[in-house]
């Protein structure tokens, strides 16, 4: 029997060798999914009994992305591991010229069911060219689906998803989830894009949350609870599809939002929800939008102006008290 909970970095790796078992079309270009911290060794398992369909590829970004953009092209499934987050700027024409564009601009003929991954986030002395989280700029680029699975549950499920989807898809994990337990499921499946998940259930405040920022965020709404304020905590797990509705009713039941992301603040994820509730659903608000996102500056590499710039369950538990003056 699959075990009843698991580390983040272990579900990751079930999905792989799950759609590589289940579908001779799916292959790995670059096979250190999980970095270079503890958990790196959970991919031995894949190395062994997939050689046939893994590639580790010199360090060319760019080349790599245009590799999996083509064997998607003939028909193939590839997962293409960028590594860090901030590598993907040398792949941007490929993945946001070529990718997210080429099933419109073939009138549908051309699809191109790639997966790209990284590893995003502040993880820690990272400083400012191994710290972003660029999913607020791919979202800007229409033809992408975006993932940010949050528990090793969503990690396992939306995996497979990405490696069925038609569509480019960019599957963003935080460094610093990797070695988080969580429950997984009696029946291991897929879990469909588009379909937010409400994480906690409140009646006073929403937040909304993505990746890393959704275990703070239910950090931040267990301090508040022994304060008497009941934080219902929505996690969207896609930016692309984006499940409005969710959030909507969620901010229409509490009257209250906070929306947390680590992007920068400015043009980021934090913004966009809050532009789109203040749009559709300004009626149901009884104080401001509140938004806890990173400064926009980049990251130092001193520990106390890394956490300065970061949110945090303390800056999220902060921004609700705001609302409740």
């Amino acid at each position: 029997m699959p075990p009843t909970t698991q580390s983040f970095a272990a579900a990751l790796v079930d999905a792989l060798h799950d759609a590589l078992s289940a579908d001779r079309m799916v292959s790995l270009i670059g096979s250190h999914v999980l970095g270079l911290g503890p958990q790196r060794h959970l991919m031995d398992r894949i190395r062994s009994d997939f050689p046939d369909r893994i590639v580790d590829p010199p360090t060319a970004e760019a080349g790599i992305a245009a590799a999996g953009i083509g064997a998607a092209m003939a028909g193939a499934h590839p997962f293409v591991d960028l590594g860090t987050a901030a590598f993907s700027f040398l792949a941007w024409t490929q993945m946001v010229n070529e990718a997210a564009v080429a099933h419109y601009m073939t009138g549908g003929a051309v699809n191109v069911p790639v997966t790209f991954h990284m590893l995003h986030g502040v993880r820690g002395g990272g400083a400012a060219q191994h710290s972003h989280s660029p999913q607020a700029m791919l979202w800007n680029a229409p033809g992408l689906e975006i993932v940010l699975p949050s528990t090793p549950a969503d990690a396992y499920g939306l995996t497979l998803s990405a490696l069925a989807s038609r569509n480019p898809t960019v599957l963003l994990t935080h460094a610093k989830l990797l070695g988080i337990e969580g429950p997984m499921p009696s029946e291991r499946k897929a879990i469909p894009f588009g379909k937010a998940d409400i994480k906690r259930q409140g009646r006073d405040v929403t937040i909304v949350a993505t990746s890393l920022m959704v275990q703070y965020a239910l950090a931040a709404a267990a301090t508040l609870a022994g304060e008497g304020i009941e934080a219902e905590v929505v996690d969207p797990r896609t930016l692309v599809p984006l499940d409005e509705a969710t959030i909507l009713a969620s901010v229409e039941r509490t009257g209250r939002l906070v929306v947390v992301d680590e992007c920068p603040l400015r043009c980021g994820i934090a913004s966009e929800i809050a532009a789109t509730v203040a749009e559709r659903g300004f009626r149901f608000l009884r104080a401001p939008i509140q938004r806890v996102a990173r400064a926009d500056t980049p990251i130092a590499f001193a520990q106390a102006q890394e956490e300065f710039v970061t949110p945090d369950a303390g800056k999220i538990a902060a921004a609700v008290r705001r609302l409740f003056g």
